[in-house]
């Protein structure tokens, strides 16, 4: 996986423990997603444009004290494009957040872990639909890594609505490294 130099990015505003440079890099999904993209647009690319970074961090599992998670905290204002017909936030956005998001964690902690990230596709997306987030409201999307293995990693998300303090979706986000490709017949 190759990442976008952002040397110039402000972090100022992102809390957390993790060293400055995965700060840097993480502190815009939308320009780490469109470095590894080949052309063309990115799916939800006018949301992943207005997610704002605010935590990332390294931390010793309360479970496990000799391993190790990441945690990657995101914000975003809810906007139309982000809605369903009763005027809420879309099922498939929520999932859509989970997804880009959780993998932020997962970076993180893989980075911090062997210096390298190791490109992984979605294996299992689980997600729960807990109270509605609508038009403006504020909402917070929790991401934490639960295992990061040689093929399979997991983590958890949450996204929670800041406006009116309730749980709007949780998700696990089962990941793996690919198979390599099939040889070409001759």
């Amino acid at each position: 996986m190759s990442f976008p130099s952002n040397n110039d990015l402000d972090i100022s505003h992102v809390k957390g423990n993790a060293p400055e440079e995965i700060k840097r890099l993480l502190v815009s999904p939308y320009r780490l997603y469109k470095s590894n993209q080949a052309q063309g647009p990115l799916f939800g690319e006018e949301i992943q444009k207005r997610l704002v970074v605010t935590e990332v961090s390294i931390l010793q599992k309360a479970e496990e004290p000799l391993k190790q998670e990441g945690r990657v905290v995101l914000e975003t204002d809810v906007a139309e494009d982000m809605l369903n017909g009763g005027g809420n936030i879309h099922g498939g956005c929520s999932a859509f957040l989970i997804d880009i998001c959780s993998t932020l964690a997962l970076i993180a902690l893989g980075i911090v872990n062997n210096s390298k990230s190791t490109r992984s596709v979605s294996q299992s997306l689980n997600v729960v639909y807990h109270s509605p987030a609508s038009l403006g409201d504020r909402i917070r999307i929790v991401n934490q890594t639960l295992t990061l293995g040689a093929r399979a990693q997991s983590v958890r998300t949450e996204i929670w609505n800041v406006t009116h303090h309730r749980l709007v979706s949780s998700g696990t986000h089962i990941k793996m490294v690919p198979s390599p490709p099939p040889k070409p017949s001759l």
